[in-house]
């Protein structure tokens, strides 16, 4: 079914950051702006969202030509999903910036990069051309290295260098392999793609050219052993624009790989070994080093990693069980990861420092920001019944159903590795007493005690999170619907190929 509006979720964001850059100097009116444009964005994509559920595929061509040769822009449930989740946490990163994000880099243009950010992000999700999805991601590498460098301090700029490395060689394993596949194929539509490469023969050049996807998209995701950039660098920016990498940035790159590997390559029993391998080390390496460090934003960088390999294991079994308990981690993990850095920014603000033996104290002063905090740290551990819990037993089904034990050890290692972190996290930051510091040691220029009016600015958005974390947990049957809707898409691309070139392709 065709629908043009379908873009609206990409144009949204466009004409928010060019308002916002014809409004540079005047920050109160960008604050303003950045967070109605947010709702606007929020509301666009409830109804794509909507309208896809209720009406199927919805594509869209690029100045009229049809595919297989013009830019397809494709909406089903597992883009309009991932536009929605995105345009909940840019709301809830849009109103934590307005109190949270310090003037000076408003004025350097923190909110059009923000927005300029999500519409890449919403352009990825919604492209149905592979190139069109590596240019979106340029898009998304530009403006997260100018929010990561915003302010220019040591610390940052040492981690953007990190990131902007590995991310550009990210992009070159990328687009070598789009040049490989459009020089065997002749086609870069991914609907197109899916039926030429399901007719080569020479299978171990397919392969080959899906390594390249792998590493690229390995990267971007934060997978072993290419996620090192990623808790050297995340700690760095400030926490609205750490809160939105969090969330999002490593989710793109995981979007990508169930994407092109369940549309264009079709795991053999190669890649599915080999993506199980990097998931089991990817959940061990950032469980380990989530376990030394003590800086509250360092240990929620390892746990990224550590549940990104969640993701990459249910692909790796790709089974249509495995697959709903990655995707429902997916979801799961949006929502909290996103609020998680949120809440790593609150308490540096209330306390000046994100250093674990600094801390202590919060519960005694902030008991019911406490009690809401515990809610998004027990939905992150995954105790029942919150959201981090409903996933996993779709792994646990899943890997017990295909004899993936190492996997299922490794996600049990995980599981109670991210228990203990945040048990201890909690005793130091949350129950013990504060430590008598030197003032100096507690606040910097950029880090005050603010008025309680700034506090509760700064504890919306955190609480809007914890509340679809909740939804998403003590309704899990309804995302377990949308999860399960998806896998059977994935497992059956029939539909989203014939939605796209708009001929029959079933045998």
């Amino acid at each position: 079914m065709t629908d043009n509006t379908l873009i609206l979720s990409v144009i949204i964001h466009l004409f928010t950051a060019i308002v916002l850059l014809a409004l540079w100097r005047k920050t109160v009116a960008q604050r303003i702006i950045s967070v109605v444009g947010s709702v606007v964005a929020m509301v666009i994509a409830i109804r794509l969202f909507t309208a896809v559920w209720d009406n199927g595929i919805l594509t869209m061509q690029a100045a009229g030509w049809d595919a297989p040769f013009g830019i397809t822009f494709v909406a089903d449930v597992f883009s309009s999903t991932m536009v929605l989740l995105t345009s909940f946490s840019g709301i809830a990163v849009s109103i934590y910036s307005a109190t949270g994000v310090a003037r000076g880099r408003m004025l350097y243009g923190y909110f059009p990069i923000l927005h300029l950010l999500l519409m890449g992000l919403n352009g990825a999700f919604l492209t149905g051309d592979i190139f069109n999805l590596y240019v979106w991601f340029e898009v998304i590498i530009i403006a997260s290295f100018v929010l990561m460098t915003l302010g220019g301090r040591r610390a940052q700029i040492e981690g953007s260098v990190k990131y902007m490395a590995m991310n550009v060689l990210a992009s070159t394993f990328f687009l070598t392999g789009i040049g490989i596949l459009y020089g065997i194929t002749g086609t870069l539509n991914m609907a197109d793609l899916s039926l030429k490469i399901a007719a080569l023969e020479n299978r171990k050049l397919v392969d080959i050219v899906s390594i390249f996807f792998i590493v690229g998209f390995g990267i971007k995701s934060a997978v072993f052993p290419l996620y090192f950039w990623l808790p050297s660098s995340y700690h760095t920016p400030p926490s609205a624009v750490a809160a939105i990498f969090g969330g999002l940035l490593t989710k793109v790159g995981i979007y990508a790989l169930f994407r092109v590997f369940t549309l264009i390559f079709i795991p053999d029993e190669f890649l599915r070994t080999l993506l199980v391998v990097l998931a089991i080390f990817t959940i061990l390496t950032g469980s380990f080093g989530a376990v030394i460090k003590n800086n509250i934003r360092r240990v929620f960088s390892y746990l990224i990693v550590c549940h990104i390999g969640f993701m990459v294991g249910g692909l790796g079994m790709y089974s249509e069980i495995a697959i709903t308990g990655a995707l429902f981690y997916l979801i799961h993990d949006m929502m909290v990861k996103t609020n998680i850095f949120l809440i790593a920014g609150l308490i540096r603000k209330l306390r000046g420092t994100m250093n674990m033996d600094k801390l202590g104290g919060l519960y005694a002063e902030y008991p019911l920001l406490s009690l809401v905090v515990a809610l998004v740290l027990f939905s992150l551990v995954g105790i029942p019944p919150l959201s981090g819990f409903w996933p996993k037993i779709y792994l646990f089904e899943a890997g017990f159903m295909d004899a993936q034990y190492p996997l299922l050890v490794a996600i049990i290692i995980g599981s109670f590795v991210t228990l203990y972190v945040i048990a201890k996290l909690w005793a130091k930051v949350f129950w013990k007493n504060q430590p008598t510091l030197p003032a100096e040691e507690n606040y910097t220029d950029e880090f005050k005690p603010m008025s309680a009016f700034r506090k509760s600015l700064l504890v919306v958005p955190i609480v809007f999170l914890m509340a679809i974390a909740l939804y998403i947990g003590l309704a899990a049957e309804n995302v377990a619907l949308v999860a399960k809707h998806i896998a059977r898409d994935m497992k059956d691309m029939t539909p989203y190929i014939e939605a796209v070139l708009g001929t029959n392709v079933s045998p």
